[in-house]
């Protein structure tokens, strides 16, 4: 049977799907996608997985996919990140009959995907990305999609869509936002871009970004004409989402917790789950937040959960008739609700910043502020603060180190050789050397154990003499027979 292509493909085996999970690193695995299943959502992306460890790990294959086969994830998406056509061919070919499609992500924005040169990071590279969806398409039993991001240009967006779509990408999921808007520089995403490219391809559009409840759902569908919307941190802060409900916080907590019994995950994944779930009511209660980031066991995040829905309804037992939301929030904290990440001006108001000169530089800068405000650092470097109130991250008060001839870090400041300790210890064994200054011995070590050998040469105690000069003797004796 011939494997459906494009409006076929999205009506028949995705079912018309309107409401779409994201593929998110370590948050879309299979226990998150049956909760939301359960609550609205018609189709799923896994997470990203990198197709080059998919085709040589078998572990990574049982762990991600293998294992994890269940009649009520489908519709399923496997999304690879790949820059190699003929590893992320092979590597779909394995994943292929546990799924209904195969996406190519080239909508990754983050440092990890510059660096392995992949997602976001692909997307000049156009006679690669025709290449690897030409043979995807030729090879695959199922039809290959992409999710991507705009360029800032509409028409460049556009004819990247189209170039995509004439390749052989069967579904194009397109994310409002320039590989350059993420975290603090997010900002809005583009609606514009998504219609333009809705109304230049023929293959079925999904869209992504601005999304955090039913009714951006509907009014993305109204204002671009997509065939779907995709949420991602919309969908972690409120499962429900394509219910159009806000429910409890904890009744989706116990309700996910439940189903990781069933289907167990790394607990880091059930942990951050937790984290974006309670996110309004972990900032009333900070003890609880700390357990929670401590915990070591499913057990243990489940006693987290109680006690966190206890405190809850002891606040709601305790509230006065009246009684608004804090913190502007549009519903009180233990209901499940849409997280709106600050800005750069927003974020640098709340550091005490004035918003202007601050406010638009990146978060590895405010993280290297010299004024000492603990709140412009990174959590961890907070944490290091903590230890030593005196430990300054100013980059100009380290201290200058001289650099090893050899390789470059930091030499020893008494090395015979002028070297870091790995490059002294490979010369000094090389030429049976001593560096006092980096506590290497070969000479002195070298020259004790051949005066010991020598001396164990020269030493013969009587018994030895006597025993020798009996086995000369009866050696003799055994001759003179011999040539008798």
């Amino acid at each position: 049977m011939p494997k459906l292509r494009g409006e076929a493909f999205w009506r028949e085996t995705l079912r018309g799907a309107h409401y779409v999970v994201a593929p998110m690193v370590d948050q879309s695995e299979l226990a998150w996608r049956l909760l939301s299943r359960r609550h609205g959502a018609q189709l799923c992306y896994t997470p990203m997985l990198h197709a080059q460890v998919f085709l040589r790990d078998a572990n990574y294959r049982r762990e991600n996919l293998y294992g994890e086969a269940c009649p009520e994830d489908r519709p399923l998406i496997v999304q690879f990140c790949a820059n190699d056509p003929e590893v992320f061919v092979q590597a779909a070919l394995l994943a292929q009959d546990y799924c209904d499609a195969i996406d190519l992500n080239l909508g990754c924005p983050q440092m990890i995907a510059k660096r392995g040169h992949y997602g976001a990071f692909l997307q000049e590279e156009w006679d690669l990305l025709q290449r690897m969806i030409l043979l995807a398409n030729e090879k695959l039993s199922v039809p290959i999609t992409c999710k991507i991001r705009v360029f800032p240009d509409i028409d460049k967006t556009v004819k990247y869509a189209q170039m995509l779509e004439k390749a052989g990408c069967q579904l194009l999921t397109v994310h409002g936002r320039t590989k350059e808007q993420k975290g603090p520089l997010a900002g809005v995403a583009s609606w514009e871009h998504i219609q333009a490219v809705r109304k230049a391809v023929n293959i079925p559009v999904f869209a992504n970004g601005n999304i955090q409840c039913l009714s951006d759902v509907e009014e993305c569908i109204r204002k671009t004409g997509v065939h779907g919307v995709m949420s991602a941190e919309g969908n972690l802060h409120n499962p429900a989402l394509f219910e159009g409900r806000n429910p409890l916080v904890w009744e989706m907590a116990e309700e996910y917790l439940e189903i990781v019994r069933k289907y167990p995950c790394p607990l880091s994944y059930v942990r951050a789950h937790l984290f974006k779930l309670w996110h309004h009511t972990l900032r009333v209660y900070h003890q609880l937040r700390e357990e929670l980031a401590k915990v070591k066991t499913l057990e243990g995040i489940i006693d987290v959960n109680r006690e966190l829905k206890l405190r809850c309804q002891e606040e709601i037992a305790n509230q006065k008739e009246g009684e608004k939301p804090k913190e502007g929030l549009p519903f009180f904290h233990w209901i499940c609700q849409p997280y709106i990440r600050p800005g750069p001006k927003e974020r640098c108001r709340e550091n005490g910043d004035s918003g202007t000169e601050k406010g638009v530089r990146g978060k590895r800068a405010l993280e290297e502020e010299e004024d000492g405000n603990s709140e412009l650092l990174s959590k961890n470097k907070q944490k290091k603060k903590l230890r030593n109130p005196n430990k300054s991250f100013d980059p100009s008060l380290k201290p200058k180190y001289a650099k090893c001839d050899q390789c470059g870090n930091p030499k020893g400041n008494k090395c015979v050789f002028n070297m870091c300790r790995g490059c002294c210890k490979k010369r000094a064994f090389k030429e049976i050397a001593d560096c006092p200054g980096h506590g290497l011995l070969f000479k002195t070590k070298h020259e004790k154990s051949l005066s010991w050998q020598h001396s164990q040469r020269g030493i013969q105690t009587p018994e030895i003499s006597q025993r020798r000069d009996a086995e000369v003797r009866e050696t003799a004796v055994l001759k003179e027979a011999g040539d008798s």
